[in-house]
């Protein structure tokens, strides 16, 4: 119990750490893109896949069109539209590859990572820095120095701090483009699924 006591208080405080990172200008710049876009996409490899599904949801909740990279309804990306690619490292394969295609076609991309000058960044049109600890950082040098510091990463394995950093980040993103579209949480409820 002690050992998910620990973990769940570094996960909390990675989040909050996070908040220092946040760019207001990079953050408006996203919303702008995002509120213009005819089409908004979203992409991640595994975990961060989640996230980007859950912001696609509230983002139809909001009801703006918006669809996740790979689904079968999933139509081409044209300019005009714009796609969010999530990845801590930014150099995720398929990541990469589908903010290449994205760009190539005329569409915005926009990037959520903890590595700004990585390919995923040199690729977007808008950057929006997620501090946390990535799947990288776990063979890095810096490891046993880590250790003897107290400082424990293993509590946040792999990029458990990225991923859900980053859910927060974007669940705190619908509630400002709920505000500046001034919808209510009735309309999102309006379009929730009865299909459950």
């Amino acid at each position: 119990m002690k050992l998910m006591k620990s973990s769940i208080e570094a996960i909390l405080q990675n989040i909050r750490d996070a908040e220092e990172f946040l760019d207001e200008n990079a953050i408006n710049e996203f919303m702008e893109i995002i509120l213009s876009a005819n089409n908004i996409f979203v992409t991640g490899a595994g975990r961060s896949g989640l996230a980007a599904k859950a912001f696609a949801m509230r983002l139809m909740h909001l009801g703006l069109s918006s669809y996740v990279v790979g689904e079968t309804i999933s139509p081409a990306i044209y300019e005009g539209d714009c796609i969010l690619a999530i990845s801590g490292s930014g150099e995720t394969n398929t990541i990469v590859s589908a903010a290449k295609i994205s760009k190539n076609r005329g569409a915005k991309v926009l990037a959520l990572t903890s590595f700004p000058e990585s390919s995923l960044g040199q690729l977007a049109d808008a950057i929006i820095m997620v501090k946390g600890r990535t799947k990288v950082e776990v063979d890095d040098e810096n490891y046993l120095k880590r250790q003897i510091k107290g400082n424990y990463t293993s509590l946040t394995p792999l990029g458990t701090a990225f991923e859900l950093t980053s859910l927060v980040f974007l669940d705190g993103m619908v509630c400002e483009l709920m505000n500046k579209m001034g919808k209510t949480e009735k309309d999102l409820k309006s379009r929730h699924t009865v299909l459950e």
